[in-house]
Formats: structure tokens, sequence, C-alpha cells
């Protein structure tokens, strides 16, 4: 008998392996932070970590829920739609780092800010930053939390939402603690974990998966084919045909490519991952846990499709959206029809690791920026005490986690993969621009930075919120009957990129500064060969 027609495994056994899981990452954390360490040590880890250690680290960082629980459910439900987010993410990653992210670690010391006003000026430009970092991060949160709730919620056998935003909360009181507690060196050292963890059960999985279709993938894509949804839901009719969810008509096209857009550029501005390259001593060793990064990474978006055709057929699309989470129960309920109670409960403590160790990075990245480039920088004039600073970017933690709950409560039972795609968007526009600017231009300024911000945050907020994400649709994280949608896409990136493209070189063209010659070159240099990155993150 179908393990998933009476219940979703064991509440005691699935509770019992989550708890060690948790026990067990809190104690390393524990143990990692326990010889002394400066207060800078909060933001990166003392930047000793060696290349393959920061490599699993940025895979952990990486690899959040939204690879795991949000892409194996969309694959599950739309096939070749679902897909595109695994290869959207996986080539987004190749950009980040031959673009962005070796020249920002060699310019930078903490956070993006450092390098966004290396040769600006500092206020206006650390301000606006610091904002767009903040954002990111809460709504980049809004994902893991959402994640996180509809899995222990899954795992509790939880169906009252009023219960699951109550999970929810734990979930964000755990975050809090990870990251007071650890700061950077611990958080990196459960990422490395996790990463293994992670990719090893997923790899697990796979196998068994392609064992019951003797290890043929296209007989496995065929089983799976044959398993779609009614005709009268209308979607996952056959997953191997493209366009099931953005076909629809030409609004839903083009909400497809501007999704293209954010899931390829969004990586390249996301602030969390992009800080993982200060946690290591070289820019020789920040190449090579880059090359560490794309081969495990790569390995486990290649697996998410055969997780995502296995939960389709094995688990039945309709029991995978009828489970608490929606289509994030795929993989904890396939991991139930593979291997039984204990088997979901191992793989759902992996998943719950994963949501921790990214949000309590997230949480380091929001706080740092804001302790860093707002309190000291800012409001202290760069002379704040050092000791102050990491004081004050744990009570951010705190207050970051307090909102995260309550946004995680709000966007509870959404798509994990789609909620980070709009995360995307918004790091895609507000940091991005001004990031290839800043490196590559050297008429750029700080009119132009400022401009490029703002306008890149401003208007992919804007849009997301009067978007049919928000309301006005079935899937709308308000519901059908709230509507105030007025934007037509579901994901803003078509056209508030562009727009800050366009504001950065506006305000730099229309601003008789032309900045400092000798900054100019300095950061050149540094960004290209890593000169001097050493110092930049010694200081």
């Amino acid at each position: 008998m179908n393990l998933l027609e009476t219940s979703y495994g064991n509440p005691l056994i699935n509770i019992g392996v989550f708890a060690f899981f948790v026990a067990a990452t809190m104690l390393i954390v524990i143990a990692v932070t326990r010889q002394k360490s400066k207060a800078t040590d909060f933001y990166t880890g003392g930047a000793a970590f060696s290349g393959r250690q920061n490599g699993l680290a940025i895979t952990g960082d990486y690899l959040s829920a939204a690879s795991f629980l949000g892409v194996t459910g969309a694959i599950a439900i739309y096939g070749y739609d679902g897909l595109l987010y695994s290869v959207g993410f996986f080539v987004a990653w190749m950009l980040a780092l031959y673009l962005v992210a070796e020249p920002l670690r060699n310019t930078g010391k903490y956070t993006m800010a450092d390098v966004l006003s290396f040769r600006m000026e500092q206020r206006p430009v650390r301000t606006a930053a610091a904002t767009s970092t903040l954002v990111v991060s809460f709504l980049y949160l809004l994902a893991q939390m959402a994640g996180a709730g509809g899995l222990v919620a899954l795992l509790l056998g939880v169906t009252d939402e009023s219960m699951q935003s109550v999970v929810i909360a734990l979930v964000g009181g755990l975050m809090v603690v990870y990251v007071l507690i650890g700061g950077m060196k611990g958080t990196t050292w459960v990422q490395m974990i996790k990463a293994v963890l992670l990719i090893a059960g997923a790899a697990i999985m796979a196998v068994m998966v392609m064992f019951g279709n003797g290890f043929n993938l296209s007989e496995l894509l065929a089983t799976a084919q044959s398993a779609g949804l009614d005709t009268a839901t209308g979607t996952g009719k056959d997953l191997l045909e493209p366009m099931q969810k953005y076909g629809a008509s030409t609004f839903t096209k083009l909400s497809f490519l501007s999704l293209s857009i954010a899931l390829v550029l969004g990586p390249s501005g996301l602030p969390h991952v992009l800080m993982r390259f200060y946690t290591v001593p070289t820019a020789q060793e920040a190449r090579r846990s880059a090359v560490w990064a794309i081969a495990l990474i790569g390995a486990f978006y290649l697996v998410t499709l055969v997780l995502g055709m296995g939960a389709a057929y094995l688990v039945g699309q309709q029991t995978i959206l009828d489970a608490p989470g929606g289509a994030n129960a795929a993989a904890p309920l396939l991991a139930l029809e593979l291997g039984g109670e204990v088997f979901m409960g191992i793989i759902s403590g992996v998943a719950f690791a994963t949501i921790l160790a990214v949000v309590a990075g997230l949480t380091i990245t929001a706080s740092a920026s804001f302790a860093h480039d707002v309190y000291n920088s800012v409001l202290k004039g760069g002379k704040a005490d050092p000791e102050q600073e990491v004081k004050v970017a744990r009570i951010t933690s705190v207050v970051i986690g307090v909102l995260a709950i309550l946004g995680g409560i709000l966007a509870n039972g959404q798509n994990i993969a789609f909620l980070i795609s709009l995360a995307f968007a918004v790091a895609a526009s507000a940091n991005l621009p001004s990031i290839l600017y800043t490196l590559y231009w050297r008429r750029f300024n700080t009119r132009g930075s400022v401009w490029s911000i703002y306008t890149g945050l401003i208007s992919s907020v804007v849009l997301i919120v009067f978007s049919p994400s928000v309301s006005g649709s079935a899937s709308a994280m308000l519901g059908e009957g709230i509507d105030f949608a007025w934007f037509p896409l579901t994901n803003p990136a078509l056209v508030s990129v562009p727009l800050a493209l366009l504001a950065g070189w506006l305000g730099t063209v229309t601003s008789p500064a032309r900045g400092d010659e000798e900054l100019a070159l300095e950061m050149e240099v540094r960004s290209m060969t890593g000169a001097g990155a050493g110092e930049a993150i010694a200081h």
C-alpha cells in the first residue's frame, strides 16, 4: 500500500531525527566558536578557511531550501518549466563567479558596500547599498522561513495554519540563536557539513529512483510524463512539454522571460553569497573555492531532475499539492515513499539544516551591512569601536529574525523557488548594475551609483507589490479575493533591471563629478589581480 494514503510518516520518528540534526549542528557551532577570536571574526570567520572548505560552504549557502525543496517541487508539478529553475540557478552561479565574485573579494573588506563605496562618497553609497542588502536579505529570508514552516508542519502532521505560524516562529528563534552564538565561523562550519549531507542525501535518493527504472533516464522521464494531473486542473498534463506554466498568454511568456533574467543575473547581486569570498585568506584560495563550488552545485542541479520526476510518479502530483507546504513537500514525501519514515526524517532533517544554515548566513550578511555600513561608516564616521559594532550587529540579527518570522507567516505555502526568484529580481535590479559599473567603468561616480541602486530597488519592489504574485491570482500571497495588481508580470526583472542600468548611466553622465582617478586605478588593479586584497581583509 502506498505510504502516503494514510499519513506523512510517524511524527515521533520525524521530530526525533529532526531534533538530532538541530542538536548536532548547535554543538558544532558551540565547539568551533569556543577559541578566542577578534570582534571582526563575527563577519569573516577570521578569513582562515581553505579553498575546499569555503567551496563547500559556498555550496551550502547557495543550495538553499529553494534548490532542494522548491526546485524538486517545481519539476514534479511543472516538469520542463520547473527544470528551468535548475538551469537558471546553475548558469547564474557561473556568471557570478566569472564576472563579479573574485573582483569583489579582492576589493572589499566585509560587505558589498565596501566595494561600491571604494572610490565614491562613502555616506550616500553605503546607505543605499546597506538598504538594498537589507531588503534583498529579507526577501530571501521569506522563502527560507516559508520552507521551514511547511517542512516542519509536514514532519509533525500539522495542517492548521495557526500552528504552522508557531512553527515558523520557532524556526526564526533557532536562526537567531545560531547567529548570536556562532557568527560567521560557526555558520560556515554548519554550511560545510550541510552541503555534504544535502548532496549525499539527494544523490542517494536519485540512485534509488533510478534503480527503480533500471538506471534508464528515458524510462524515468516517460513514466513521469504519463503521471500528470487530471486535465481539469490545467497544469502538469505533460511534464516534458515546454510552457505548461508560462505558455498561456503573451503576459505569461513575458513573465517567463522576466523570470529568466532574474534567475541568471540575481546571484551576482546576492550579498550573502558574495560575502562568502571574504572568509578565505588569498585570491588563490578564492579561486579554488569557486572550482569546488561549481563542481558540487552543478552535480546537485543535475540530480534535481531525477528527484522531481521521481516524485511526480512515485508520490503523485495531487498528493504533493495537498500536503502541508504544497509543492515544497515533494522531496520529503519522495523520501517517505523510497525509504520509509526514518529515511524521511533524515532527509527532512538535512533540509532543515539547509534552511538554518542559509538563514544564518543571510542574517549575518544583513546585520553586518547595517552595523558596518550604517552604524560605523555613516553614523560614526568609521570610528566605531569594533566590539560595539559587533554588538550592534547582534542586536540587528534579533530584529531581522522577528521581521523574518512575520514575513514567513505571510508567505507560508508559496513555492520557495518562486519566492527566491523575486529576491533574485531585486538583487539583479538594485545591486548588479551598480556592481558592474563600479568594477568596469572608470567614469562611474557617486550619483550614478546611488541612482542605480535606488531605482532598481524601488522599481522592483513596487512592481512585485502590485503584481499577480501578491494579489489577484489563485497563487498570490494574499489570495484571489484581494486584488490591487496592475503590473501584469509575475516577476519585475524585465523592467526593473534595464531601468537600473539606465539610471546608473544617466546619473553618471549628468554629474560633473569625475571621481578620484588614482582610486579608480587602484581599484582596477586590486580587483583584477588581487594585489592588496589581503591587506583589505586584514584591516
